[in-house]
């Protein structure tokens, strides 16, 4: 039987081609899920509308929503070793990390369980005899649309916020990673979240997700992923004029200059490359170096590199697990190929690991290519794996004009002891998220997004329960 979807409160059966999934730590059977058809994804918005409309959900006042989201903060605790579980087999996260993120993904839960009870409307000076002041409402439906790289705190970033604001929504998960999307709709219905506010579908974004933006009902679209896939949204929702959150690509800088800490740099650099096997969208994947200290610091990186632990997505002590499959491990082999076509260096790495533990899975090593021009496909488009390039640079204004020569802006790793020179550059650097003397640390209370071509839209903080709103502006005659 295949794995079910959640439409109006009732597990069906997809009519779609069924969708196997895949453990890329051996190639093993997962699960089969059934997929939506056009009629089905018609069936959840027209399910998420009568939710909306009914007002079982929406009308709720704000410390009500608030139960039913701690009661879910506390349900995904509960069941964290499980959820973690499931998403290690489904796109090969090592199991620390995976229940690392399960406490995140509550952790985002609560805040905007908390922020129910502290967001205000608007109360603006009047001009004439009247009170004037701004609400904050629902959109009504909202398309959720979710990747496969981090799907446990990717969702709840989208649900959470979506649901503290009264919107009804449907969620659209990754094919690669369907099974978090359905369990966090089964938590939603289990912790007594009325029927049609939360709906989840199954299947290929090209069929299920283009019926989901394109619906006349679907008054707002987030969605988290490619840069292509993203623009492609923007068109249909330009055309339907809804607004839409894009959160997009990255080929994000960290910046090493000579009078940096280099063993705290090297460090938060592997970390920030091969953590998360590189598949994630702040990746730092372009390293630039000042001139003088470039031969010790790619030594110290190359040192943390060789002491990478690659290891089966179980093993408590390994760093890194297997990409999220086998076609996606290939697609960044590619890029190696690609970069040493083009003159590149394979200063480490640039291959699967050795040894038959590795044979049947999607491993590939850490990567650090040095020699590009900044110019070449691997230093300009998002790999989305364990591959850093390595580039030089000697002053200020040249890593400047370097870090930003890229169509992307969503992050930047600066490491300097200088803090007047942190400032300057924090100011210049041309992204939604800068670090200095750190990288990818994040703060669900801390508004989130990308400049350029890798977004539109914050989430996060305040800002993210505000984009699930539209603001009203209302008079009251005195």
């Amino acid at each position: 039987m295949s794995e079910q979807m959640l439409i109006g409160g009732d597990w069906i059966v997809g009519t779609g081609p069924a969708l196997e999934s895949i453990n890329p730590a051996d190639g093993s059977f997962n699960a089969e899920f059934s997929t939506a058809t056009d009629s089905e994804v018609d069936d959840a918005v027209a399910a998420a509308k009568d939710s909306y409309y009914r007002g079982e959900w929406r009308a709720l006042k704000p410390h009500q929503r608030a139960d039913y989201l701690f009661a879910f903060h506390h349900t995904l605790l509960e069941r964290k070793e499980e959820i973690a579980r499931l998403q290690m087999r489904e796109n090969g996260k090592t199991i620390t990390e995976c229940r690392g993120q399960v406490d995140q993904a509550a952790g985002i839960i609560r805040y905007f369980a908390a922020v129910c009870e502290t967001m205000e409307a608007e109360v603006t000076p009047p001009r004439g005899d009247y009170v004037s002041m701004v609400s904050y409402d629902p959109y009504g439906v909202v398309a959720l649309v979710t990747p496969w790289n981090s799907p446990i705190t990717l969702n709840a970033q989208k649900l959470a916020p979506a649901l503290a604001a009264g919107n009804s929504v449907v969620l659209k998960p990754s094919e690669v990673t369907p099974g978090i999307g359905l369990e966090m709709g089964r938590i939603c219905q289990d912790i007594g979240i009325p029927s049609g506010v939360v709906n989840v579908v199954s299947g290929r974004g090209a069929v299920v997700g283009d019926r989901l933006i394109k619906h006349p009902d679907v008054r707002m679209i987030s969605f988290t992923g490619g840069t292509e896939s993203g623009r492609a949204i923007a068109r249909t929702a330009g055309e339907r004029l809804v607004p839409v959150a894009l959160e997009l690509g990255g080929k994000s800088p960290n910046i090493v200059f000579a009078d940096a800490d280099l063993d705290k740099a090297a460090a938060g650099v592997a970390s920030g490359i091969f953590g998360s096997q590189g598949q994630s969208c702040i990746a730092g994947s372009r390293l630039f170096v000042e001139d003088s200290v470039r031969e010790p610091f790619i030594a110290k990186l190359r040192d943390f590199a060789a002491k990478w632990r690659i290891g089966h997505p179980e093993d408590e002590n390994a760093q890194m697990g297997p990409m999220a499959s086998f076609h996606h491990r290939d697609r960044i082999a590619g890029y190696v190929s690609s970069a040493i076509d083009e003159g590149g260096e394979i200063l480490y790495g640039g291959d699967v690991p050795d040894g038959p533990e590795f044979a049947k899975g999607a491993y590939y090593q850490p990567t650090i290519v040095g020699g590009l021009d900044h110019g070449a496909r691997a230093c300009q488009e998002e790999i989305f794996g364990p591959v850093l390039c390595a580039l030089p640079f000697s002053d200020e204004n040249d890593v400047v004009a370097q870090a930003n020569d890229t169509v992307y802006g969503l992050a930047c790793g600066i490491w300097t002891s200088d803090f007047a020179k942190a400032w300057r550059v924090c100011q210049r650097i041309e992204a939604g998220s800068v670090w200095v003397n750190a990288y990818k640390q994040v703060s669900i209370s801390t508004s989130f997004g990308g400049m350029k071509d890798s977004g539109i839209g914050r989430e996060k903080g305040i800002d993210g329960v505000r984009l699930y709103t539209e603001p009203k502006a209302i008079y009251l005659a005195t």
